[in-house]
């Protein structure tokens, strides 16, 4: 009889310890599964989801997160959804406050590619030459900007300024100190490889650049001045820091053809100068190509920018006046 009795009090047990087993599964579904639905609810509330839902891709959305601000987030999930985003936050030379701009342009003028909507966006280029002109910071004067939207003070302070002997020039030729000393370091260090520089111009006084410009202008007209020439206080010629450089037998046409040009564009950098206004750039420096005129704005900076591969307007909206 006791084995019996022991029998079913087993049976009772396992009985009672698979209600147990059954109870505490039957908890434990409904935690995770309350858990699930909690996490389901809560990242259903995520910006995340929210732009996921949208249409936005999740390589998409990793841009918004990282480039744009929470009034361009907001914006972005009040209308539809912007196709193109993707090419504008992906490109190198965001700058957030520029959001705006970038699609009002390109939805005016979707010709252009979305590298050049961030370029022209940013330079300021998408309006009118010598339109919205501001005075250009003048705080670092090696890095100062001059263009046809950011010209010089009339007060502003040159320097020390140096002739050129006639070893480096035609004719009367001056230049800031410290670009003076660059080019000379620079010519000697071209003629070890057998390559001449030749100086044509260089320092202007503003009364010199107005009475360049005027007189092209009046004789050629306003709009073939303003594409050869600059309007007195944008000419960078007026920092002492700009610089024309040619070589023997050799004029502004041809210089792009020469060694001397070759040289300078494979090693001016290294003594602080870039070449200023590059072919095919005309659209965002404003003028025609002149591969003659170079611009003194140290070795460290000039590296940087020979590194980047853009145009210096470029160069200091992205890196210097957005900071």
């Amino acid at each position: 009889m006791a084995t019996k009795k022991k029998i079913r009090l087993k049976k009772k047990f396992k009985k009672r310890l698979k209600r147990l087993f059954l109870l505490l599964v039957i908890s434990l579904l409904c935690v995770f599964g309350g858990m699930k639905i909690y996490e389901n609810v809560k990242y259903r509330n995520t910006e995340e989801y929210k732009f996921i839902e949208k249409g936005y891709e999740p390589s998409t959305f990793k841009l918004i997160t990282e480039k744009c601000s929470d009034e361009h987030k907001a914006f972005l999930l009040n209308e539809d959804k912007i196709d193109y985003i993707k090419y504008i936050l992906g490109d190198k030379y965001y700058i957030d406050k520029n959001f705006e701009a970038y699609l009002e342009f390109y939805e005016s003028n979707s010709k252009y590619t979305f590298e050049d909507v961030i370029a022209l966006v940013n330079v300021g280029a998408t309006k009118p030459w010598y339109e919205g002109v501001k005075t250009t910071d003048t705080m670092d004067k090696y890095a100062v900007l001059v263009n046809k939207f950011h010209v010089l003070p009339e007060a502003y302070e040159v320097g020390t300024i140096k002739t050129f002997s006639s070893t480096y020039a035609y004719g009367t030729v001056k230049a800031e100190e410290t670009c003076y000393n660059a080019f000379i370091e620079m010519a000697k260090s071209a003629k070890e490889d057998d390559i001449t520089l030749i100086l044509t111009s260089g320092y202007r006084t503003r009364e010199s650049q107005t009475s360049i410009y005027d007189d092209m202008k009046n004789s050629k007209g306003a709009d073939y001045a303003d594409q050869y020439a600059a309007r007195p206080g944008s000419s960078e010629h007026e920092t002492g820091l700009a610089l024309d450089i040619l070589t023997y037998n050799a004029y502004t046409e041809t210089f792009k053809t020469t060694k001397a040009y070759e040289w300078l564009h494979a090693h001016a950098h290294e003594f602080g100068f870039i070449e200023r206004y590059e072919e095919g750039k005309e659209y965002l420096t404003g003028y025609s190509a002149e591969s003659w005129h170079y611009r003194y704005i140290g070795v460290d900076l000039a590296k940087k920018v020979k590194e980047e591969g853009i145009t210096y307007d470029e160069y200091y909206a992205f890196y210097m006046a957005s900071q």
